[in-house]
């Protein structure tokens, strides 16, 4: 699924950033006829939030593209998005510039015995997230988090 990921960030990324946004990250789930890509983009601008007309003009460009390049030759339905004040965190870089968000996390497989947490982000060490459970610090390996979700603060 790796390579999946990799080929469609490399087909879709450019598309992307030459339409001024930012590719915020990339979920595919294959379920036969009911599989989903769904891509979530975000704004250079930080006083600036996505709207459904930036969605739109994404979804557009991506879908031609990706009827050109044929990369998922299975049935799927196509989905743009704003990452939302509850946004997924996919990458290291993300988990660096949140640190200090309180987030959901779960894991491939267990660790501690555990595959759901709640904390808080403190870092990166590595290819590690560093996350703050119960005053203890976890280093989760990017790899093994199959998800890690902001948790809002409205304050």
């Amino acid at each position: 699924m790796a390579g999946k990921q990799s080929q469609l960030e490399a087909l879709i990324r450019p598309v992307i950033e030459s339409l001024g946004y930012q590719l915020w990250g990339i979920e595919f789930k294959s379920q036969g006829k009911n599989s989903m890509l769904r891509i979530y983009i975000d704004t250079l601008e930080k006083d600036k939030g996505i709207q459904l007309e930036d969605c739109e003009v994404v979804s557009r460009q991506i879908s031609g593209v990706l009827d050109v390049e044929d990369p998922i030759t299975e049935e799927y339905t196509l989905e743009v998005s704003s990452p939302g004040v509850d946004r997924q965190l996919f990458s290291l870089e993300q988990y660096v510039a949140w640190a200090g968000a309180e987030v959901n996390v779960r894991l491939r497989i267990p660790f501690e015995g555990r595959r759901r947490y709640k904390g808080i982000v403190k870092g990166v060490e590595d290819q590690d997230v560093v996350l703050i459970v119960d005053d203890h610090e976890l280093l989760l390996p990017i790899e093994s988090i199959d998800k890690a979700q902001v948790i809002p603060r409205f304050d």
